[in-house]
């Protein structure tokens, strides 16, 4: 799932922002580095290592851009402080 929601991302921001394979310019400019967001209820650290990785490698492997420059930041909702379908997460 990661993956086919990350590939739609990727394609749009290549788009609008002229990066991936056809990129001449080899230097890291901040532009180049790019942030991915995830919002998510609390999860393991384990699973936040790994979300991190399989995320940096999907962005490398679309950008085709070194590792060190992808950041992954997690925004953790706790489930009293989010919704869906109308009723709070932590009701359900």
């Amino acid at each position: 799932m990661i993956a086919a929601v990350a590939d739609r991302i990727f394609a749009a921001g290549r788009r609008s922002a002229g990066l991936g394979a056809g990129t001449s310019d080899s230097r890291t400019r901040s532009a180049d580095m790019p942030i991915v967001t995830v919002q998510q209820g609390p999860r393991s650290v384990e699973l936040k290592r790994d979300l991190v990785r399989r995320v940096t490698d999907a962005v490398v492997d679309a950008y085709r851009i070194p590792a060190e420059t992808v950041q992954v930041w997690i925004q953790e909702v706790p489930a009293d402080s989010w919704g869906a379908a109308g009723t709070l997460v932590a009701d359900q």
